[in-house]
C-alpha cells in the first residue's frame, strides 16, 4: 500500500513540474528559479549533521571541484540575476555549431578557429588510484616553440604578435602576451588571451583526465606541464579581481589538486583568502583539521590568522545552534592568541593597513613594537607581508577589530607573566624561517603583492624572470632541448658588421679555424673575405631595384611635381 500510495503522489508531482514549465514565459526566470533552488539546496547542505567538533561532516574530498563552480556566469547570476548576466548572448552561441564544450572557458565568437596545434595529453602511469598526466609536445609545436624562444630574447612583443597571427593557440604566446596587455592596463585582452590559453590546453586533454575527481596529476618539473599551471593561477587572479571569489576558490582547489605534494605555485598562501572572501568558511575549517597534522598549516601565518577569524564569522551566524557558536567562539579567541603570539610582527602592520590606531598600552608594548618586525627572519617577512598585503581588508570591520583587541591584551597578560608558549613560539621563530622554498618565491613574483615583492632576496631579483616560466625548477625534467643558435666571432670589424646588418648571411672571416691552424695562411683567408664581400656585393646591387616616378596621364596639367 505504501508503494500504491506513492505513484499517484509522483504522478501529480509530474504534472505539476509540466504545467509549470510549459507555463514559463521567459527563460531567465527559470534560469533565476534554478539558481534560486541551487542556493536552497547549498544551505540545507550547509545544516547537515555535525560531527562533535562542531565542524559540517562532509563526505565528498577535501579538493573536490564541481564543474558548475568554475563558471563565473553561475557566480555572476546568483548575485545580480540571469538577465542582467546573460542578456542576448545565448541566440548567438547557439549559432556557433563546431565549438566544443569546455569546463574551464567557454569560446568565444572573436577567437581564432580552433584547430589541432601538435600538443597531446598521455597518461603515465597509476599508482595507488591516483593517475599521472603530462602534456607533450610533437614535433611541429617544438618549432613554434623554438620561435617563441627567438622573439622573447628579442625583446619585442611584435614579434609574439607575429607568431600568435601564424599560431593562434600557441599557449606560451598567449600566457607572455598577456603579461604584456596587463601592464599596458588593457585587462580585458589579457583576461581574453589567458582564457584562450586554457580553451587551448582543454582542448588536448586526455580521455580518461579528470577535472573534478582530484585523483589526476601533473609533474611541473615537466616544461610541457607549467604552462597549464601558469594559466590556471593568472585564471583565478583575474577572477577573484572581477569579483567572483566563489568561481576563484574552485579553481584554485583544481591547482592544489593537480599536486597538493609539492604545491609548486604554493596556493595554500592563496586558498585561505579566497575561502574568507567567499564565505566559505567551513571549507577553510576543515580543511585547517584535516592537514595541520601532516602539512603544519598553523606554521603558516596565513593560516594562523584565516582560520581563527573563519571561526569567529561562524560563530556570527544566527541559523547556528548556540551550541556550535559558542564552540566556534572559543576556538576563534584560543587560535587568534596562538597565532598573536606565534607571529607578533602581523599586528602592527594590518593595523597600519586599516588605518586604525593602537591604544597607547599595546603601541609601547615590545612585543609587538619596532623590534618585532627587526627580528624576524627574511623569509617570515615575506610571507606575513604577503598576508598583511592581501588580506588587511577583511579585518576592518568593527565587530572584528574590538574581538581582535580583547585577544591582543590577553595576550600581553601572557607575555607579562612568563608563559612558556612565548618563549618557545620564539625560539620556533628563530630556528624556522631562515630561507624560503622556490614555490614560495614564484607565488610572490605572481601575486605581484608590492609589499612582499619588496622583501624578494637578491639571488631571486637579479635574475630574468619569465611569464611563461617564473622560476622554473632546479630538477626540471627535460623531454627536449633547442637547438644551438649558429653564434658569430666577436672580434669582427666594423665594416664587417655593417655588411651582416643588411645581408645577414655575410661572414667576412668565413668559417671558424680549427685550433691547429697557423698564421700562414692569414693572407689566403683575407683574399677569400674580399672576394666573398664583393660577391655578396653585387648581388645586393642586382637586387636592388628602382621604382619609376608615377607619370600623370592628364595632358592638360602643368606637370610640375610638389
Amino acid at each position: 500500500q505504501p508503494g500504491l500510495s506513492n505513484k499517484p503522489r509522483k504522478k501529480k508531482k509530474k504534472r505539476k513540474t509540466k504545467k509549470t514549465s510549459a507555463g514559463e514565459i521567459l527563460e531567465d526566470n527559470a534560469l533565476e528559479d534554478i539558481d534560486s533552488l541551487l542556493e536552497k539546496i547549498e544551505d540545507t547542505n550547509g545544516l547537515s549533521p555535525q560531527t562533535q567538533s562542531g565542524i559540517i561532516a562532509d563526505s565528498r574530498p577535501l579538493l573536490y571541484v564541481e564543474h558548475r563552480n568554475l563558471n563565473p556566469e553561475n557566480e555572476l547570476k546568483r548575485y545580480f540575476g540571469a538577465r542582467a548576466v546573460l542578456g542576448d548572448q545565448r541566440p548567438r552561441q547557439r549559432q556557433r555549431q563546431y565549438v566544443r564544450s569546455t569546463w574551464l572557458t567557454a569560446p568565444k565568437n572573436t577567437w581564432p578557429r580552433y584547430s589541432k596545434t601538435g600538443i597531446t595529453m598521455q597518461l603515465l602511469d597509476t599508482r595507488r588510484g591516483v593517475q599521472h598526466f603530462t602534456f607533450e609536445h610533437h614535433r611541429e609545436y617544438q618549432q613554434v616553440q623554438f620561435k617563441f624562444l627567438d622573439a622573447v630574447e628579442s625583446m619585442d612583443p611584435n614579434n609574439i604578435v607575429l607568431l600568435l597571427q601564424m599560431n593562434p593557440y600557441h599557449v606560451d604566446s598567449l600566457l607572455q602576451l598577456s603579461d604584456v596587455c596587463r601592464m599596458q592596463e588593457d585587462q580585458e585582452m589579457a583576461r581574453d588571451l589567458i582564457e584562450r590559453a586554457l580553451y587551448s590546453l582543454e582542448c588536448t586533454f586526455h580521455p580518461v583526465f579528470s577535472l573534478t575527481s582530484g585523483t589526476c596529476r601533473l609533474d611541473y618539473r615537466r616544461p610541457e606541464n607549467r604552462a597549464f599551471f601558469l594559466a590556471l593561477f593568472k585564471h583565478l587572479m583575474f577572477l577573484e579581481k572581477r569579483g567572483c571569489p566563489r568561481t576563484a576558490l574552485e579553481f584554485c582547489k583544481l591547482i592544489l589538486s593537480l599536486d597538493p605534494e609539492n604545491d609548486p605555485l604554493c596556493v595554500l598562501l592563496l586558498i585561505d583568502f579566497l575561502s574568507l572572501r567567499a564565505r566559505e568558511y567551513t571549507f577553510l575549517t576543515r580543511m585547517f583539521q584535516e592537514w595541520e597534522s601532516h602539512r603544519n598549516l598553523s606554521q603558516l601565518p596565513n593560516f594562523a590568522f584565516s582560520v581563527p577569524l573563519a571561526y569567529f564569522f561562524l560563530s556570527q551566524q544566527e541559523e547556528r545552534p548556540e551550541l556550535e557558536r559558542s564552540q566556534a567562539r572559543e576556538r576563534a579567541a584560543r587560535l587568534i592568541q596562538l597565532a598573536l603570539v606565534m607571529f607578533p610582527s602581523v599586528l602592527m602592520p594590518l593595523l597600519d593597513h586599516c588605518s586604525v590606531q593602537p591604544d597607547a598600552s599595546i603601541a609601547s608594548h615590545s612585543f609587538f613594537g619596532l623590534n618585532a618586525q627587526i627580528s624576524q627572519p627574511p623569509a617570515l617577512n615575506q610571507l606575513t607581508s604577503l598576508y598583511v598585503g592581501r588580506t588587511h581588508a577583511l579585518w576592518k570591520d568593527p565587530a572584528i577589530m574590538a574581538w581582535l583587541e580583547t585577544n591582543v591584551r590577553e595576550v600581553l597578560r601572557m607575555v607579562d607573566a612568563r608563559d612558556p608558549l612565548v618563549e618557545e613560539s620564539e625560539q620556533k621563530r628563530k630556528m624556522r624561517y631562515q630561507s624560503a622554498p622556490r614555490n614560495i618565491y614564484r607565488h610572490v613574483i605572481l601575486s605581484e603583492m608590492k609589499e612582499a615583492t619588496a622583501a624578494l632576496p637578491l639571488e631571486v631579483t637579479s635574475q630574468p624572470v619569465m611569464g611563461f616560466d617564473p622560476l622554473p625548477p632546479l630538477d626540471s625534467i627535460i623531454s627536449y632541448t633547442r637547438p644551438e643558435r649558429t653564434t658569430h666571432p666577436s672580434n669582427e670589424s666594423t665594416l664587417s658588421l655593417f655588411f651582416r646588418s643588411l645581408l645577414p648571411n655575410f661572414n667576412l672571416q668565413g668559417d671558424i679555424r680549427h685550433d691547429g691552424e697557423e698564421e700562414a695562411g692569414a693572407g689566403q683567408d683575407l683574399n677569400q673575405g674580399v672576394n666573398r664581400l664583393m660577391a655578396a656585393m653585387r648581388d645586393m646591387l642586382a637586387n636592388i631595384q628602382f621604382q619609376e616616378p608615377p607619370r600623370d596621364d592628364n595632358p592638360e596639367g602643368d606637370g610640375d611635381w610638389d
